[in-house]
């Protein structure tokens, strides 16, 4: 059997940078849809203006501005296919639709335009998503664009029968620019700050992980030190015990010969273990893995495990498997040994190793009929030091669920209701090798 505890150990700054990335990628996504939005929006109202209500508009260069908007939007979804988007990038993409904004405004009567509020929406998605110096940034600018609105601006042309209702035309427009803004703040920013709950929540997640990986690296430190330790007597025992075999009363005895040659097989699968442990204290995370049959992985191991307990009877049920592939590797191996090492001990009388296929997922059970967890074992499930056995215990549960969700399975259990728990390793399957 092998012991990869220090293989299970690795840096995730590289995954906490992809939170990030990913989660500005997803906000940049936001205002992409809402450029489009404003696209399709200035698009409508200037011709609904121009055609139905006989304004005179320039309708070329605020054409173009709706031009530019899209082509803003097609390079903004070149910079989202790569997945790596600065945070640079969306105070940039606030700027230019301010810029936009300023250049349609300025076209179509400036300052009095009702719709010079949508100034605010900038404001508000920059105070979100960007750092409070760029928020700063676009606040004066925006502010300056404003104030620019009021000189050299171009005044609405109104028709001669719409100027009696000029005031009312303004209300409304007031009104419709409001309107307009509450609903696009409560789409985005509802969308945005799940984003951004999202990114925390991973965060919190990777510091977890962290913590239990500094757990990991504790203990294969100490097990690679008492790897160490362990092979002077071992080495002892094995000299010692062949000695014992060649005494006479030793070999004329059949039962006495029997027991030693237990004791001298013992002898060497500790040796094995503390071989293994130093061996795997060098070997990186990851090496050693490959698709392989999941019966035969499954077979291979109980064939391994059945002559260390023979007290405890395993049923082995691997029927429902059928050619189902895992990736497999010592890890792993370790991770199903310490679950039968765990259900051996809280079910002497026998227990049961269970394999099946669910979907896209491989299942493996190990079922006893010991007294189950407690409430609190199962809501901490696979946490270090969460046992029923005592203080330092747990530590097979916390590995196993480590392995899992490495390999992006879970670990789950249950309390059976006839008694006894089920331990299920649940993990994808891997492509079969051709």
């Amino acid at each position: 059997m092998e012991a990869p505890i220090l293989a299970l150990t690795g840096r995730r700054s590289d995954q906490a940078g992809s939170s990030r990335d990913s989660t500005a990628a997803e906000n940049m996504r936001q205002l992409v849809h809402l450029r489009w939005i404003a696209v399709a929006g200035q698009l409508l109202t200037i011709l609904f203006v121009e055609y139905a209500l006989g304004f005179h508009l320039p309708l070329l260069p605020m054409l173009l501005v709706i031009a530019l908007q899209a082509g803003a939007n097609i390079i903004s979804f070149a910079l989202l296919r790569t997945k790596r988007v600065p945070r640079i990038a969306l105070l940039f993409g606030l700027l230019f639709d301010v810029g936009s904004l300023t250049a349609q405004l300025s076209l179509s009567g400036g300052a009095s335009n009702p719709f010079v509020s949508l100034y605010l929406l900038q404001v508000v998605l920059g105070a979100i998503l960007l750092q409070t110096w760029s928020v700063w940034v676009l606040v004066v600018l925006t502010a300056i664009c404003f104030a620019g609105l009021t000189v050299g601006s171009r005044p609405l042309d109104y028709p001669p029968e719409l100027e009696p209702l000029i005031g009312d035309l303004t209300t409304f427009g007031a009104w419709l620019s409001f309107v307009l803004s509450g609903v696009l703040l409560a789409m985005f920013v509802t969308r945005i700050s799940r984003n951004l709950r999202a990114r925390d929540a991973y965060l919190a997640d990777l510091r977890q992980r962290a913590a239990e990986e500094e757990g990991i690296v504790r203990m294969g430190l100490f097990a690679s030190g008492a790897a160490h330790e362990l092979g002077t007597p071992l080495a002892s025992l094995a000299v010692i015990l062949g000695d014992w075999r060649r005494l006479p009363k030793i070999a004329q005895d059949p039962e006495l010969a029997a027991e030693l040659d237990d004791m001298q097989a013992e002898v060497q699968r500790c040796k094995a273990i503390v071989t293994d442990i130093l061996h795997s204290a060098g070997e990186p995370r990851g090496e050693a893995m490959e698709s392989v049959p999941a019966g035969a992985f499954l077979a291979d191991i109980v064939d391994e495990w059945r002559p260390t307990l023979a007290s405890a009877p395993l049923v082995v049920d691997l029927e429902a498997l059928g050619d189902g592939a895992v990736v497999a590797g010592p890890a792993l191996r370790q991770a199903i040994w310490n679950l039968l090492d765990n259900a051996a001990e809280a079910s002497p009388a026998g227990l049961t190793l269970r394999a099946t296929r669910d979907g896209e997922e491989l299942v493996i059970a190990v079922i006893d009929d010991g007294r189950g967890f407690t409430e609190a074992q199962l809501a901490s499930l696979g946490k270090l030091y969460q046992s029923g056995k005592g203080a330092g215990h747990g530590v097979g549960l916390f590995l196993a669920n480590n392995v899992a969700r490495r390999l992006g399975g879970r670990l789950e259990a249950v309390n059976r209701e006839g008694g006894g728990a089920e331990v299920r390793l649940v993990l994808p399957l891997a492509p079969k090798r051709r």
